[in-house]
């Protein structure tokens, strides 16, 4: 689902942006933005063109999908839990869960 609120767009290009070590300065420079007009698009204080958008995502080595949609964290959570389960398993047991999971996906 779309993220339409740009104050959780620029959350989370400050969750990116720190993540990544960054300075608002530097995303700004590599954006080619004015280190102003980064810091309201990350209070979202600022309606960005889709061209702003690209080129911060590109600043911080990111998709716009990071930041524009929702995801859901409770599903990518099991999604590691599976894994880590399944890299404690024997080789044999991996083997059968992977054949298992062909067998259903197959039937999808």
């Amino acid at each position: 689902m779309l993220i339409y609120d740009f104050r959780e767009i620029g959350n989370r290009l400050l969750a990116f942006r720190k993540k990544a070590g960054l300075t608002q300065i530097e995303v700004a420079e590599a954006a080619g933005l004015s280190d102003r007009t980064y810091a309201d698009i990350e209070r979202g204080s600022v309606n960005m063109r889709i061209e702003t958008i690209l080129r911060i995502c590109d600043a911080l080595h990111i998709t716009p999908d990071e930041i524009l949609t929702e995801t859901d964290i409770s599903l990518s959570a099991r999604h590691e839990e599976i894994l880590a389960r399944l890299n404690a398993c024997s080789p044999k047991d991996k083997d059968t869960a992977f054949r298992l999971l062909e067998v259903y996906l197959k039937s999808l």
